[in-house]
């Protein structure tokens, strides 16, 4: 995207965030106006393929297998129930499918040969897919691409100086090799971070400040409220304010004007009020289905009537910068037939 830019420094976005809160969202509203249309909204589903047991120590993360959350852990699933899933999700409106691994990083084994079956039976289906299986090499990445992969999830989670309180077992740097590997690949970039892990306002300016500061800015930002589970270091974190989710989406939407910005994990906390006004503050997409990996969220029908009542339609797959290739692909599939 080589759209003109404002190179954002920190003291900038800050200011951003602590505009008035109605004068924030009136700003967050117009700059999403001028750069999206603001009665779509993209409809994302998660489905965990591959639960628990992860390496990585997480500080929020149930799946990590160093804290005893009650989570089962389970193998990675088999090929033909993600379809399945898939063709679920899609009834429901969803136009892209997330599959997400408890992985620390991708090994090239016979599970790698499994999700990247995933990958070219969903995006057989006409979704886009999107994988987060955690850190990939230059080589990994080229082959989901290769195998029709849309969009790849990796958050930064917070700042880069928070980051090492919230996790030991690697480092922010890996956060962003991997980034770079999957936008050489010339794959989405799907990366954002949670807020309501005790972090400081500065914090969660500092990890907008990354984002809006990589060579090419992620297209999907999604913004995670933390949802508090027990047996986890952050089980006693206070709910999050819903005015300090409304002000991190509007920021987002200013410093990001054309990202996809979404209503993550913590929707099922908040009001449809709550909600109404991070649609005004500038999001544009939400996860929708019954379980976000393993947290719970509202199921897709709440989600359909939430629409109707707002006055918003499910954003089409393939919107944006595919859709010329797209074209192209169908029209030879035509020949074919």
């Amino acid at each position: 995207m080589s759209v003109k830019r404002k190179n954002w420094t920190v003291a900038e976005i800050l200011e951003v965030y602590n505009t008035p809160l109605l004068e924030l969202i009136n700003r967050g509203q117009e700059v999403h106006r001028e750069n999206n249309n603001p009665s779509e909204v993209q409809v994302s589903s998660l489905i965990s393929i591959k639960t628990g047991g992860c390496g990585e120590d997480c500080g929020y993360c149930p799946q990590s297998a160093k804290y005893n959350t009650g989570l089962e852990v389970e193998k990675l699933m088999d090929v033909n129930t993600v379809l399945d899933a898939a063709d679920k999700a899609k009834e429901g409106g969803a136009s892209r499918l997330c599959m997400g691994a408890a992985w620390r990083e991708v090994r090239d084994n016979s599970d790698f040969e499994r999700v990247l079956e995933m990958v070219k039976g969903v995006n057989a289906k006409d979704m886009e897919v999107c994988c987060t299986l955690g850190m990939l090499t230059e080589e990994q990445a080229q082959r989901l691409a290769d195998a029709g992969l849309y969009a790849y999830n990796h958050n930064i989670d917070t700042s880069e100086d928070n980051y090492k309180k919230i996790i030991t077992t690697r480092s922010y740097d890996d956060r962003l090799d991997t980034i770079k590997n999957v936008q050489k690949a010339k794959i989405s970039v799907c990366s954002g971070g949670i807020i309501g892990m005790g972090e400081s306002i500065e914090d969660r300016v500092k990890m907008l400040h990354t984002l809006s500061s990589l060579d090419e800015l992620p297209d999907s930002v999604p913004i995670n409220a933390l949802v508090p589970v027990a047996g986890t270091p952050m089980e006693n974190q206070p709910l999050l304010p819903i005015w300090d989710m409304v002000r991190m989406i509007a920021t987002t939407r200013i410093v990001i004007p054309k990202a996809v910005v979404r209503l993550s994990a913590g929707r099922t906390q908040m009001s449809l009020e709550g909600q109404a006004l991070c649609f005004l503050a500038g999001a544009n997409s939400i996860f929708a289905g019954d379980k976000l990996l393993t947290t719970p969220n509202p199921e897709f029908n709440a989600d359909m009537e939430m629409f109707k009542i707002f006055g918003l339609t499910p954003r089409k797959a393939f919107k944006g910068k595919d859709q010329i290739r797209l074209k192209h692909v169908s029209a030879d599939h035509q020949h074919h037939h």
